[in-house]
């Protein structure tokens, strides 16, 4: 006989606790929900496509469009040569397949991936409850450029402290 499902304030759902899955059980979960018409939602674990996606950042990913992806989309799927599961950005298109990167592995592309190998594409990302806006929008196509060409980590050094001073009204920029 199976046990009756726990109830609702005690699932681990409900009480934040996470549950690690390995890449084949994430993504076989990925595309139960898939299937069922569903988005789904996970929490990113790894620094590799920080600062855009960080480590502990919610997702929310969609199922596989029959439109292929294009430079600078971000997309679920599992690493062809490791079988991890994994979160990069398309660097380039070439026919059927897709050149994939870590935005903060500079000059480590995945190979390349067959568009069948796709799980999802990143729809949303959350930190902290708040919506992340930038790495989605139509800068994913600069980011993808720059980090095809191996320039992102020149880029964020020069354009993040800017960023931030801007992202950060209330507080003065300069010291005076």
């Amino acid at each position: 006989m199976s046990k009756p499902p726990l109830p609702e304030d005690q699932s681990p759902v409900s009480r934040k606790k996470v549950l690690p899955l390995s890449g084949k059980a994430l993504r076989e979960l990925m595309q139960a929900v898939h299937a069922k018409g569903r988005l789904f939602r996970f929490s990113a674990g790894g620094h590799s496509m920080a600062p855009f996606i960080k480590d502990g950042d919610v997702l929310l990913v969609a199922p596989p469009s029959a439109s292929l992806p294009g430079p600078g989309d971000v997309l679920a799927f599992l690493h062809p040569a490791t079988h991890r599961f994994c979160i990069h950005r398309v660097l380039t298109v070439d026919g059927d397949g897709l050149l994939l990167q870590g935005d903060n592995l500079p000059q480590r592309p995945d190979g390349i991936l067959p568009r069948e190998a796709v799980l999802g594409k990143v729809t949303k990302v959350e930190r902290h409850g708040q919506r992340v806006r930038l790495g989605l929008g139509p800068e994913r196509r600069l980011i993808a450029f720059l980090s095809r060409h191996g320039l992102l980590p020149t880029f964020r050094r020069h354009v993040g402290p800017l960023y931030r001073c801007f992202k950060r009204r209330p507080r003065p920029c300069a010291k005076g």
